[in-house]
């Protein structure tokens, strides 16, 4: 199976029709944005409990591909959804080199420090957070300068935490995960894999009643061991593959034959898994475009004039 860095490296040496594939890629469809809804029902929703949640991941903030003006243009798209509350699913940094600037995190959270939502806005960490830190690196534990530049923005950041929430007198439970990949190992060391901060269990652990939970996770793959005692989780990293072919994105595998790529997957919990925003590796998109996710749990109720 060909790794996701392989495949990518490979656009490379594609001609005629590929050349112009790839310009479209990097120059057209990573500039578009749009708004991208799921009306999931799961059992351990109540389904006279509605709740809409809008979703920003993988910014990877860098110009010219994701400049301050875009992530501001990103903020009032989200803003405007009017959403109950708004989850950020980690990957705030770049991802690749082929950038003019990486911008400091101060300046990023400063912008994002303008969503708004009555629940609040909430964030995770990824696996880039975490890889383009090199201090975090170093001592293997954080937190990461993304984190500080969050929380210093107003912004909570959970690692293994939950928060009871509430709507019109419901409670839910939102609970956000370590990252399942957060530290590589040295070179010397590999090919060990990598490791994360995640301990699904000591999270799980903090939901204190019978309230309904909905997980944020940045890497999807932690679905599989994911209990029914969850309702939702949302989860981002893989950009739907970044390259997505009639529904099929080559550079994720399957694991015990589910390509956890893109969309909503029904497993233990529902999944919802965004396409993100911005690019790792090379900047480029085909078939995937820059995405928003709005999620509406429960029944919305429709008024009658």
């Amino acid at each position: 199976m060909i790794s996701r860095r392989a495949f990518f490296r490979s656009i490379g040496g594609l001609s005629a029709v590929g050349v112009s594939t790839a310009a479209y890629g990097v120059g057209v469809e990573p500039e578009r944005l749009r708004i991208t809804r799921y009306h999931p029902m799961p059992k351990q929703w109540p389904a006279d409990f509605p709740l809409r949640i809008a979703v920003i991941a993988d910014i990877h903030a860098c110009d010219p591909w994701m400049s301050l003006e875009r992530i501001q243009g990103i903020v009032e798209h989200t803003n405007a959804l009017n959403a109950d509350l708004i989850v950020m699913l980690g990957d705030y940094v770049t991802g690749h080199h082929h950038v003019t600037r990486i911008i400091p995190a101060p300046e990023w959270a400063a912008v994002l420090a303008g969503l708004k939502a009555p629940l609040g806005v909430h964030a995770i960490m990824g696996n880039h957070d975490y890889w383009e830190d090199k201090a975090v690196q170093r001592i293997l534990r954080g937190p990461t300068v993304a984190h500080r530049a969050l929380e210093a923005a107003g912004i909570p950041v959970y690692e293994n935490d939950a928060v009871r929430l509430t709507k019109d007198g419901r409670a839910f439970w939102l609970a956000g995960l370590g990252d399942q990949l957060a530290f590589m190992p040295a070179a010397r060391q590999r090919p060990v894999p990598h490791f994360g901060t995640d301990d699904l269990t000591a999270t799980l652990a903090k939901v204190t009643d019978d309230a309904p939970v909905i997980l944020l996770a940045h890497e999807p793959y932690i679905a599989e061991r994911v209990p029914t005692r969850v309702a939702l989780q949302l989860s981002g990293h893989t950009h739907g593959g970044q390259v997505r072919l009639f529904g099929w994105s080559p550079a994720v595998p399957p694991r015990h034959g589910v390509r956890l790529a893109y969309g909503h997957f029904k497993l233990k919990c529902d999944v919802i898994i965004s396409g993100g925003l911005g690019c790792s590796i090379v900047p480029m998109r085909v078939g995937v475009p820059p995405e928003i996710v709005e999620v509406t749990l429960g029944r919305t109720v429709q008024t009658v004039s």
